[in-house]
């Protein structure tokens, strides 16, 4: 590595200290790692180092770094047609949201696109609201749907702390975290009859007439990637159904084929009133989101105002770039990657369960996994209390992983591995090769 590069790395890290306000941090005492270059499955830091990309960098970049046929996409749109107000049709809009509610489940009948997953939740939010008359939206408490002000209060977590005293009307219920259920379940079955009957009980005190949404990510993401227990999402299909209240899905992380499936939904044959997407739409290269909504909820807006707006929405980079992703995950057949490698991920999890004292559970699906540690398997007492880690544990081993090449990052004792969807089979077998080297470190930190 030449001085000029290290002096280069140096002062864009300097510059980023002195400039930029870093997310969901202390200011004082960061070192962010400078980032030179990133292709396929690995990015490279300013010293030459490679990691692999095992978080898809924030469980968007599915496609992997430096797709050539969406960049070219991106190019070509920018010279033709840089922007376009949204009130106006264009080709790439037209295009990028037929090709969506192409893939979306049956019911969905339109796309109202936004920059990323906040506004899309913000939107939702409205939709439903002004859909239904009503004003209540439930959600759940281990759940992230945004930092903006509606999807903070939307937010379960800790995250919705610095937006509170919050917006009236959101109400929280509990996941069906069958790992840390209050009650040992014989089956999935009777944890979905459980959790299904304290939503329904919660709806009835709530008021069902003033309940618009029941929001829920289909798959919890950064939470803990818990999956629900089979039955589970009917039964809140079902509830909804009987007290007229919609159900909306966010699949800003679970959906794109990061599941296996277009969409996660798909796994458990339901059919949401509203879909909230991002991330894998366009895998980050250019900011797209959006709310797919159902053709009843379409045919309403037909007369009547759709209160929502943005200069941004439909971008046409954004569009362009959308379809090009949409035909990569088919060209490259990426959902049937995902289903393969995740077959693999699990054999591989389960083994580390198995091998290493110190992973009390894995929770996987497609290439979307975590893997919980904890201080004791018997007690399940995790490695670090719940939204506090005072002696830094878990930023000791993000930092082992990363010193051996591997990058993810983690939500209090979990560690989420969701590769990019390119990813193969010997890449996988390496990097996780070094998560088992790791594990073993924390084997002996607990002992």
């Amino acid at each position: 590595m030449t001085q000029a590069i290290m002096n280069y790395g140096e002062k864009i890290k300097k510059d980023s200290l002195a400039y930029n306000l870093h997310s969901w941090s202390p200011q004082g005492g960061l070192a962010p790692k400078v980032i030179t270059k990133a292709e396929g499955i690995y990015f490279w830091d300013a010293d030459g180092k490679r990691y692999f990309d095992m978080s898809s960098q924030l469980v968007n970049m599915n496609i992997g770094h430096g797709n050539k046929k969406v960049v070219e996409a991106i190019k070509e749109q920018t010279e033709k047609m840089a922007f376009m107000g949204p009130g106006y049709a264009f080709d790439v809009k037209s295009e990028a949201a037929r090709k969506i509610v192409e893939v979306a489940p049956d019911n969905m009948g339109k796309v109202f696109f936004t920059n990323a997953g906040a506004e899309a939740n913000e939107n939702a939010i409205k939709i439903a609201r002004m859909y239904t008359g009503k004003y209540k939206i439930f959600s759940r408490y281990r759940s992230y749907h945004g930092a903006t002000y509606g999807a903070a209060n939307l937010t379960g977590e800790k995250r919705r702390f610095p937006s509170e005293p919050g917006i009236p009307g959101f109400v929280k219920f509990f996941d069906p975290y069958l790992y840390r259920a209050p009650i040992a379940f014989s089956d999935e079955k009777e944890a979905t009859k459980y959790y299904i009957s304290q939503l329904r009980e919660q709806i009835l005190f709530e008021g069902p007439d003033k309940i618009a949404a029941i929001f829920l990510e289909t798959v919890t993401g950064s939470n803990g990637i818990i999956i629900p227990p089979e039955g589970y999402l009917k039964g809140v299909r079902e509830l909804c159904n009987e007290f007229n209240i919609m159900m909306v899905c966010d699949e800003v992380m679970a959906g794109w084929g990061r599941t296996g499936e277009w969409f996660a939904v798909n796994h458990w044959d339901i059919e949401p009133d509203l879909i909230t997407f991002a991330k894998g739409v366009t895998c980050g290269y250019v900011p797209l989101g959006g709310v797919l909504v159902s053709k009843d909820i379409a045919k309403f807006f037909d007369d009547n105002t759709l209160w929502c707006g943005l200069t941004y929405s439909g971008h046409p980079l954004g569009c362009a770039a959308a379809i090009a992703t949409i035909d990569v995950y088919k060209e490259e057949k990426l959902l049937e990657n995902s289903k393969r490698m995740g077959i693999i991920l699990g054999e591989i999890l389960e083994n580390l369960k198995t091998k290493h004292k110190c992973v009390g559970d894995v929770r996987y699906i497609g290439l979307f996994s975590g893997i919980e540690l904890v201080k004791d398997r018997t007690s399940k007492e995790p490695i670090v209390p719940y939204g506090n880690d005072p002696e830094k544990i878990m930023k000791k081993i993000l930092g082992m992983l990363s010193s051996e090449g591997f990058a993810t990052y983690n939500h209090d004792n979990i560690l989420i591995v969701a590769p990019p969807l390119t990813i193969s089979e010997m890449e996988l077998m390496e990097a996780m090769d070094i998560m088992d080297k790791v594990l073993d470190y924390v084997d002996n930190m607990i002992s």
